[in-house]
């Protein structure tokens, strides 16, 4: 029997970045399926964090991801750009976002279809992987989503004409997350345990072993 869970996550999240592939090889070696939850980051939802809280939190999560990317020998650097645009010396969140809004609708849209886990891994890897500068131009998102098996025309109208409704699921998506007791990102649910971290999967291996997780 196909096991299902769910992964609450974010395009501006290092930690979700060095998380998604795993996730996704473990679709692929186990009959467990992941559906993709997107969520706004933070900065969006609470852009007052960053300028009241602590400023060592930032400078501790950029330094630590790249640990943590080395050790994992996934590729990885700071998005150019940035999906959000932020003012890293002040930690000042800028009212004009030209990026974090259509990828997060790209993603719940995405997800609609089934395929939210694989167009987050492609489009991931295109933001963080170090290798493509403007990730946001060109045929870079279309060729994400055409190895995503989306036509990524049919995705960019869905975005632009139901922006609404697309919202109104992704903010359901971060309700869903707190009602599973976290509220970070990437948290996986399975069997309605969270399990908080790209650190938790050999964790979330061993749950869904205890469950009877066959192999594909």
């Amino acid at each position: 029997m196909i096991q299902t869970a769910e992964l609450f996550w974010s395009f501006r999240s290092p930690y979700s970045y060095l998380a998604i592939g795993r996730y996704r090889a473990l679709t692929e070696l186990y009959d467990v399926e992941i559906a993709l939850r997107p969520v706004y980051p933070l900065a969006i939802r609470q852009p007052e964090f960053f300028a009241e809280g602590n400023k060592a939190a930032g400078r501790y999560i950029f330094m630590d991801a790249a640990r943590v990317a080395q050790h994992l020998d996934i590729p990885y650097r700071w998005p150019r750009p940035d999906p959000v645009v932020q003012d890293i010396a002040t930690m000042t969140i800028s009212a004009e976002q030209p990026h974090i809004y259509r990828l997060v609708r790209m993603g719940q849209a995405a997800a609609r279809k089934g395929r939210g886990l694989v167009f987050a891994d492609e489009v991931s890897k295109l933001i963080w992987n170090g290798k493509t500068d403007n990730w946001h131009e060109g045929a870079h998102l279309a060729g994400a989503a055409e190895r995503s098996g989306l036509d990524y025309a049919e995705l960019e109208t869905e975005v632009e004409s139901d922006f609404e409704a697309l919202d109104a699921e992704i903010a359901g998506n971060q309700d869903a997350l707190e009602a599973t007791g976290h509220w970070g990102v990437p948290t996986l649910v399975f069997d309605g345990e969270p399990f908080f971290g790209q650190d938790r999967i050999e964790m979330v291996l061993w749950r869904m072993n205890e469950k009877g997780l066959a192999e594909r």
